[in-house]
């Protein structure tokens, strides 16, 4: 059997990046790092890692016995957990991947509770608009929002997501409001980011595509919420992230019998249920008991959320 340091130095080596990155975080020389790595690939009988000037990368076998490793520490995290602090607690670091936006809005303004919550454990809270790859990476889990396909991944749904077609006042009495979907295709101008383009719209005739037009191209969901707050054009946007600005009158819904898919919604990500560390365990349900089937953010906007069922469709 492998030594189980031997494998805790070789994930932390594929986390890192580097054998002396993850030399540094574990108080080892790169050379014990390397000197322990070799060890266990000759023990396998295979080569785990590639190494470069530059990088290192995994081999596939590498790739099979990483996924097989994180598993292994997080059941023996799991065990320390259990019999040092009970069930319910939970210590270390934890890794999470959110995107930016509502990571900025929805998780870093409740961090405070959370850890007076847990106070031996660490949040490394890291905001992206990518799609990380949880397992070699080396997160914990991922918060997502979006309409989740078949994955190998495990998903818990923590919250619906509802986005609605909006523009500034300014917009409106400059343009008119549109009156239908070829009215808004045909006469206005739509502003979304390159990976939410095109929107897929639920309404009285189903689901409908719309590819956006705008003098505005980016990839950032943040400019395109100024660029809808400065009266540029029409978005469709989360009540999570303009829910205050809807209620205040500083944005308005437009076409408010179209919405997105009813299956997009707000899911933790992690790569095992049968190997679920205590630390995931409870930050997963501290946010499933935040937010809820009626999320704060859509409080005042009830009345938009009783459309006919038909809006709802897909």
């Amino acid at each position: 059997m492998s030594n189980l340091t031997d494998m805790e130095i070789f994930a932390r080596v594929v986390s890192a990046g580097s054998m002396s990155a993850a030399g540094r975080e574990m108080g080892l020389s790169p050379a014990v790092v390397s000197k322990r790595i070799r060890r266990l690939e000759e023990k396998l009988g295979t080569r785990l890692l590639q190494r470069t000037t530059r990088q290192i990368a995994m081999t596939e076998a590498g790739q099979g016995f990483y996924e097989r490793v994180v598993a292994i520490l997080a059941s023996v995290e799991e065990a320390e957990s259990f019999v040092s602090r009970g069930s319910a607690k939970a210590r270390g670091n934890l890794k999470v991947a959110v995107p930016t936006s509502f990571g900025r809005l929805h998780i870093a303004p409740h961090l405070g509770t959370f850890l007076m919550e847990n106070p031996d454990l660490s949040v490394n809270l890291d905001l992206s608009d990518d799609f990380v790859d949880i397992v070699g990476d080396g997160y914990d889990l991922a918060i997502r929002i979006a309409e989740l396909s078949d994955s190998s991944l495990v998903a818990r749904r923590l919250a619906p997501v509802h986005r609605v077609l909006c523009a500034s006042p300014d917009y409106v009495a400059r343009h008119g409001t549109p009156e239908s979907i070829d009215d808004l295709l045909t006469n206005h101008v739509t502003i979304a980011a390159t990976n939410q383009d095109p929107w897929r719209l639920a309404g009285p005739n189903g689901i409908e595509t719309v590819r956006t037009q705008a003098p505005v191209k980016t990839n950032s969901n943040e400019v395109v919420r100024e660029c809808v707050m400065a009266g540029v054009g029409i978005a469709l946007r989360s009540t999570w992230d303009v829910g205050p600005e809807l209620r205040e009158g500083k944005l308005q819904i437009l076409l408010p019998q179209y919405r997105a898919s009813k299956d997009v919604g707000l899911y933790a990500v992690y790569p095992s249920r049968q190997f679920l560390p205590a630390k995931v365990r409870v930050f997963i349900d501290f946010l499933a008991g935040l937010y809820g089937s009626s999320p704060y953010w859509d409080a005042g906007l009830e009345e938009w959320l009783r459309l006919p069922s038909n809006a709802q469709a897909g």
